[in-house]
């Protein structure tokens, strides 16, 4: 009865995105523990998924923590969760490639990336990148809004949550091989589609 009451004090504890976000503008140290208790378990579980590792994974953790504190302010982050997740996922895939640029690893995440490559973006050099960078996420967020439902879904599987192909088909009740062939003629749509939106893709 005790452990009980204990866990529900803990839910009612969670604090509202509203109010986290508040206090990252006020420079709250309080925002920190806040998040780590709401989202710690979803970053980490995005994290682990590409590094594979517990130390790394923490130390990514602990990184995405400070880079979240350093960015608001200024943004205001419309949907909190999707916000941190995209920042622990940026986090995990640059420590995966620092921890890996030595060696030629061949492996899912490997295999994941060298598909996005195909949609490589040079940046124009006479924007500041951070604004190359938010107007071409606009861009793809365009993108997927037209796709069907679970073709979205898919895209999203695969290159934000780095699913494996057979995880995803068993996922959609597809074949691996349907899958695939999804994915190869989304990332053409999507090149031709930046490409149309006056991105020099290469």
């Amino acid at each position: 009865m005790k452990n009980s009451s204990i866990n529900q004090k803990k839910i009612n504890e969670i604090v509202d995105d509203e109010v986290i976000i508040k206090q990252f503008f006020e420079r709250d140290e309080r925002a920190i523990v806040n998040i780590e208790q709401k989202y710690g378990k979803y970053c980490y579980s995005i994290a682990f998924r590409i590094l594979l590792n517990e130390k790394d994974t923490e130390e990514c953790i602990n990184d995405t923590w400070l880079k979240v504190w350093d960015s608001i302010p200024p943004i205001i982050p419309e949907i909190l969760s999707a916000f941190i997740g995209k920042i622990t996922r940026n986090q995990a895939i640059n420590k995966y490639k620092y921890e890996n640029a030595s060696k030629r690893v061949n492996s899912r995440i490997e295999k994941t990336l060298d598909e996005l490559n195909e949609c490589e973006i040079l940046l124009n050099n006479n924007v500041s990148e951070e604004m190359d960078r938010k107007e071409l996420e606009n861009s793809i967020n365009k993108y997927l809004e037209k796709l069907p439902k679970q073709k979205r879904q898919i895209f999203v599987r695969r290159y934000f949550y780095l699913d494996e192909i057979k995880e995803i088909a068993d996922r959609f009740n597809l074949k691996e091989s349907a899958v695939k062939v999804l994915l190869h003629r989304m990332r053409k749509k999507l090149k031709s589609y930046l490409e149309n939106e006056g991105y020099e893709i290469y």
